[in-house]
């Protein structure tokens, strides 16, 4: 074998490991993440300060990688049929070939041969490693990505500036590579990533309920004021205590002259219990403490920070009228993002939603339609002004409802099943089972 066909095959597996090379790069750098990157720095890993300069000028460097295989293909072209063509002239010639034959077969053999060498290893070998190491590939290839950009810097920023010149001339605006996330896309994201998993099943709901939970507002998970148990300012020891009795609460709202409207404070009940066992008098108003007002619509991140802010773990919610429509609790809020929060004195509570039997659920009135909707696939119509299961039957069957009556829709059937002064308490949802599953 002479040597310039040794220095041609030499060239030639260099311009496929710069081929794989570039190609791993460019794929490992779309696919890593930002967000892991300064993790890693935080970590203290030295290839992750490179890797961040060439994540962080995306556009740029991935310039670069596509010159890198453009002239690297180019280079296996040249040389490619001149090597094979070199490397076959013996077989060839032992087979007594024309000229003109064994350039054509050559030919022909180069072609795929360097096609095969170019696709499989150059490109598809390093690809799907860069996408299933991304992180790994990243730190290792980065730095002599990044010296490479440095290098042919002049060429890079010619070729991008043709580029922006034709795209211009056609009116198009060049954009940068956008890693960022929608809500919806990380919902996705998150849900593929804890499928199939019951453990973690539990930390998606978490966190789709963060998600839903900056969407919430006061009225959502107020208790209504017809539900209120209050304490009022001229009341006696022997009553309040009856009150205590009667109810489990650790916080009770004060009015005045048994006025809902006219809410005072707060009281919280183990403050007062000690005072009252001891038989000594003191007034409500000593125990109280002021509550923060929020408006129906204000987000329940912005009533925490109120309470927050107050240190007290109940606000006040009004109407646009400015009545009591109801409080809501700190409590209400965490059950917001982690779920129902038990005591020792909820055992007797009954969630506001649970299964009765086969495709058949007791829910409350305050149940909301958005959450019918997500659970069930349920679609309510006309229920542009309602937000719970009660007022979109009320608004169906009128104020004067009656336990028994139902609304009967293609995809489920309310029967009304508790009633409690105008108000409906408890409702049964049977739901239709698909067509198929019937005809089975």
């Amino acid at each position: 074998m002479d040597i310039i066909l040794l220095a041609n095959l030499v060239v030639l597996a260099l311009l496929i490991v710069f081929t794989a090379f570039f190609v791993a790069s460019e794929f490992a750098v779309v696919k890593i993440r930002m967000s892991r990157i300064d993790q890693l720095i935080a970590e203290g890993n030295k290839k992750a300060f490179t890797a961040k300069k060439v994540a962080g000028d995306l556009d740029y460097y991935l310039s670069a990688c596509q010159l890198g295989i453009t002239v690297t293909a180019l280079g296996l072209g040249a040389i490619g049929k001149p090597a094979v063509e070199r490397l076959l002239y013996p077989f060839f010639d032992w087979v007594n070939a024309s000229s003109t034959t064994s350039s054509i077969a050559s030919y022909a053999i180069a072609f795929f041969l360097v096609t095969f060498l170019h696709v499989v290893v150059g490109e598809m070998a390093p690809k799907t490693l860069a996408i299933q190491f991304a992180e790994k590939m990243t730190l290792l290839l980065a730095p002599p990505l990044y010296w490479f950009g440095r290098i042919m810097y002049p060429f890079i920023w010619a070729l991008n500036g043709a580029s922006r010149v034709m795209l211009r001339t056609v009116g198009v605006k060049p954009a940068a590579h956008e890693q960022a996330y929608s809500e919806e896309e990380l919902k996705i994201v998150m849900a593929q990533s804890y499928e199939g998993d019951e453990n973690n099943r539990t930390k998606l709901t978490y966190i789709e309920n963060v998600f839903a939970f900056d969407e919430r507002v006061a009225k959502d998970i107020m208790v209504p004021r017809t539900e209120l148990v209050t304490l009022d300012k001229a009341m006696r020891y022997a009553e309040i205590v009856e009150v205590l009795e009667a109810n489990n609460y650790t916080r009770y709202p004060v009015t005045e002259d048994n006025n809902k409207d006219r809410i005072l404070g707060v009281v919280n009940a183990k403050k007062m219990l000690p005072h009252i066992i001891a038989g000594r008098t003191r007034g409500l108003d000593e125990f109280m403490r002021s509550l923060p007002l929020v408006l129906e619509v204000t987000p329940i991140r912005e009533a925490m920070v109120k309470m927050q802010q107050q240190r007290v773990h109940m606000a006040l919610v009004i109407d646009e009228y400015g009545g009591t429509s109801g409080v809501i609790a700190l409590e209400d809020i965490l059950e917001e993002l982690v779920g129902d929060i038990r005591d020792e004195f909820d055992a007797e509570e009954v969630a506001d939603l649970r299964q009765t039997g086969e495709l058949e659920y007791t829910l409350h009135g305050r149940v909301l339609l958005d959450d019918l909707e997500r659970q069930f696939g349920l679609i309510f119509d006309n229920r542009e002004e309602m937000d719970t299961i009660a007022g979109w039957i009320q608004y169906h069957k009128g104020t004067e409802v009656q336990a028994g009556e139902t609304i009967q829709e293609e995809t489920a059937t309310w029967t009304v099943a508790e009633v409690d002064n105008y108000q409906i308490k408890q409702v049964v949802l049977k739901l239709t089972a698909p067509k198929e599953e019937a005809a089975r």
